[in-house]
């Protein structure tokens, strides 16, 4: 009889082990951070559509997509205040419905004021996610243990990023862009729906003594590691932009733009391994200088090369472009000033986001003057401008050793 309980309690302590309180936080962080990355992104595909539609420049574009991008990351701090008056589960639900809400609305026959609305609205919701999510898996792991599971939560972004502009731009030959946009909507309430089965309950945290390493930390070196982090958004929003028309005017159509976002998008869902990987062997500094400068070196060669051989380096430069980023995001935790993660991260994140919804605002601006090449030129340079900024952080990382 003993036997037998034994024999009957295994599986059940094995589910046990499997859906633990931690591993369910970093699922549902994970599952938050795949629908609102590809939310995000997934605006890039549909820019080549709305661009004839409302008589858009290149500027009046990236100020369109700035709606989104730029409420989501000016409300990072008060959205990060706000959700935390309620327990994780709560708030990443909630934003998840009022972002999917946003994109409902944009899928409205509303025309022009309707679609800035939606993607106001859209913004506000995402805004929870980044500090939100980045802290509950920082929460949730020791110190000594939290840069494999936030490595897993940035993979989790990419993925978003390389299925939803995928999943956008190959519907668009066949559906018009609304119902194509609401049937994104319609996802997100699926994902909110996902995140109510995963996270629990009752908040799990790691024990307070673990998560107190940096109380002393001050703000020079943060402040470093995120002009470091808005450079290099700056970089990857500014080539996005142009990305779609880049592959247009190489022969490229709707289902071409799509493979080519999607090569991108995946190559940066394998830089986060990749980088991680590197940053581990290299260190920060090193790490930053060596992706930022083939960044810079991928972007001219996608000017330069025919469609086929673009296509080709598109996952090469998706690794670099977007792979610092994991390294980036590692760090913040251990540059927190006074140890406050929480309030470190919603700050970075305003920062990075502010960053890329800014960034291709004057990058449309250089172009609808000069060229689209000397607009994508510009965001090759400023990956080029990050190496001296970060060796200004060196020493600061020495000390944290």
């Amino acid at each position: 009889m003993p036997m037998d309980a034994t024999i009957d309690q295994a599986p059940t302590q094995e589910r046990a082990r499997r859906w633990s309180p931690q591993r369910r936080n970093l699922a549902g962080a994970c599952v938050a951070h795949l629908l609102h990355d590809g939310y995000t992104d997934q605006l890039y595909a549909l820019l080549p559509v709305w661009q004839p539609e409302f008589g858009l420049s290149y500027a009046g574009l990236a100020v369109v997509r700035a709606l989104y991008y730029g409420t989501m990351g000016t409300l990072q701090v008060p959205a990060d205040r706000l959700a935390g008056k309620l327990n994780p589960r709560t708030a990443l639900v909630l934003a998840t419905v009022v972002a999917a809400a946003g994109f409902g609305v944009m899928a409205l026959p509303l025309g022009f004021a309707g679609l800035c609305a939606g993607l106001i609205l859209a913004g506000f919701g995402s805004s929870v996610q980044h500090p939100r999510g980045s802290l509950l898996v920082t929460n949730t792991y020791p110190q000594a243990s939290r840069r494999g599971p936030l490595g897993i939560y940035n993979f989790a972004g990419d993925l978003g990023k390389s299925t939803f502009p995928a999943i956008v731009a190959f519907s668009l030959p066949f559906i018009k862009w609304r119902p194509v946009v609401g049937m994104m909507s319609m996802v997100g309430l699926v994902f909110a729906c996902a995140l109510l089965f995963l996270l629990p309950r009752q908040t799990f945290v790691a024990a307070p003594e673990e998560k107190a390493a940096a109380a002393n930390q001050s703000g020079r070196g943060f402040s470093l590691l995120l002009s470091i982090g808005a450079l290099d958004t700056a970089t990857r929003m500014g080539y996005l932009l142009f990305l779609p028309f880049l592959l247009r005017a190489k022969g490229g159509h709707e289902a071409t733009i799509g493979v080519g976002l999607g090569l991108l998008f995946a190559g940066g869902a394998l830089g986060k391994a990749c980088c991680g990987w590197l940053g581990q062997h290299l260190g920060v500094v090193w790490s930053v200088v060596i992706t930022e400068a083939a960044t810079a070196a991928f972007i001219l060669f996608t000017i330069a090369l025919p469609l086929g051989s673009t296509l080709v380096v598109l996952p090469l430069l998706g690794i670099v472009l977007n792979g610092t980023s994991s390294v980036l995001y590692g760090t913040v935790p251990d540059l927190a000033p006074k140890g406050n993660i929480g309030r470190a991260f919603a700050l970075f994140y305003t920062g990075v986001i502010g960053a890329g919804g800014l960034a291709p605002i004057l990058y449309g601006t250089i172009a609808d003057h000069s060229s689209q090449t000397i607009g994508i030129i510009a965001a090759a340079l400023t990956a080029a401008a990050i190496v001296p900024v970060v060796f200004a952080l060196r020493p600061i990382l020495k000390e944290q050793q």
